[in-house]
C-alpha cells in the first residue's frame, strides 16, 4: 500500500498545543479507508490471546457500536468477552458532567456484574475520557484503561470537532478550568494512551500523559483519526496491552520515538 505523505500539512512545533490542520481533517475519510483495507489483511497468529477477562468498549463522538465493530471483533477472536458500552450513539454527556459519569460507571458496573475478574476499558476519542473517568470510580474493579486518539490532556479549542459536539449534545464541550484539571489527572490503574501525531481531528499533544507514573503510557502510531478503530497498528498495540498479566503490568517493549516522516498508512511489523 502506498504511503501519503502528510508530514507538510501537519504543525510542526510541540508547544503550544493547536488543533491539526484543516488539511489534515479533510484527508481522514481517505485515510480511515486505507486503514479499513489494511485490517483485513493483517496477521493475527502471532498477537497474544486472552483470557476470557471482560472489555469494555467504548466509541467516539458520534459513534456507536457498529462502528467500532472492528475493534470489538478483534477483542473477541483474541479471546476476551468485548462487551459494549450499551448506550448507543455516543452524543456527549448531558446534564451535570459528574452525576452522568456517576451513572456510566454504574452500568459498567452492572453490563459486567456476571465476570469476576477485573475488566478492561477501551476507549475511543470521546469514549477514552469515559474510560479512564469510569476506572476512577470503579478504581479495584478496573485492571487497565486504554484510550485510542483521546485528547483528555486538552480542551474543546484543541479539537475539530466541536461543531459536531453541538450538534449532537446542544450545548457547547465542557470547558471549566477545573473540570479539565481532573480530566487530566491519570486513573488509578495502569493506563495506555495510543496516539498519531497525523491525527486530523485532535491534537496528538492532548492525547499524552503530561505527568508521567509507573503506571502511564503514551504510544505513538502512523495513522488518522477516524480510522483508529480497525487500524492494524492500533490493534496490536491494544492486543499486546490486553495480555498483560493481571497485577504485572509492564510498558509497552516498543513504545514509539518520533519517526522522521508520519504517513497515513499503516506500520508494518
Amino acid at each position: 500500500m502506498e504511503a501519503i505523505h502528510i508530514g507538510a500539512l501537519m504543525h510542526r512545533s510541540t508547544s503550544p498545543i493547536r488543533r491539526p490542520s484543516y488539511a489534515l481533517l479533510a484527508l481522514e475519510p481517505v485515510r480511515a479507508a486505507l486503514e479499513f483495507a489494511g485490517h483485513h489483511v493483517m496477521g493475527e497468529a502471532a498477537l497474544p490471546r486472552g483470557d476470557r477477562h471482560a472489555v469494555v468498549v467504548f466509541p467516539g463522538l458520534g459513534a456507536n457500536a457498529t462502528v467500532v465493530r472492528p475493534l470489538h471483533a478483534f477483542c473477541e477472536r483474541l479471546g476476551y468477552r468485548a462487551l459494549d458500552w450499551g448506550q448507543g450513539l455516543n452524543t456527549g454527556p448531558k446534564g451535570e458532567i459528574d452525576g452522568w459519569l456517576d451513572a456510566l460507571a454504574q452500568r459498567v458496573r452492572e453490563r459486567t456484574a456476571g465476570h469476576t475478574a477485573p475488566i478492561s476499558l477501551v476507549g475511543w476519542s470521546l469514549g477514552g475520557i469515559y474510560a479512564r473517568e469510569v476506572a476512577k470510580r470503579l478504581r479495584s474493579r478496573v485492571r487497565q484503561v486504554i484510550t485510542i486518539g483521546t485528547p483528555f490532556a486538552g480542551s474543546a479549542e484543541h479539537t475539530n470537532a466541536g461543531l459536531v459536539y453541538r450538534l449532537l449534545n446542544g450545548s457547547m464541550p465542557p470547558s471549566h478550568p477545573a473540570l479539565l484539571e481532573r480530566l487530566r489527572q491519570a486513573p488509578p490503574v495502569p493506563a495506555t494512551s495510543i496516539y498519531s501525531r497525523s491525527d486530523g481531528v485532535v491534537a496528538w499533544q492532548a492525547c499524552r500523559d503530561m505527568k508521567r507514573t509507573g503506571r502511564s503510557e503514551s504510544i505513538e502510531i502512523e495513522g488518522s483519526h477516524c480510522g483508529m478503530p480497525w487500524n492494524p497498528a492500533v490493534l496490536r498495540v491494544v492486543a499486546d496491552r490486553l495480555a498483560q498479566p493481571l497485577h504485572a503490568w509492564r510498558p509497552y517493549a516498543r513504545s514509539a520515538k518520533p519517526s522522521p516522516k508520519f504517513r497515513a498508512s499503516v506500520v508494518p511489523g
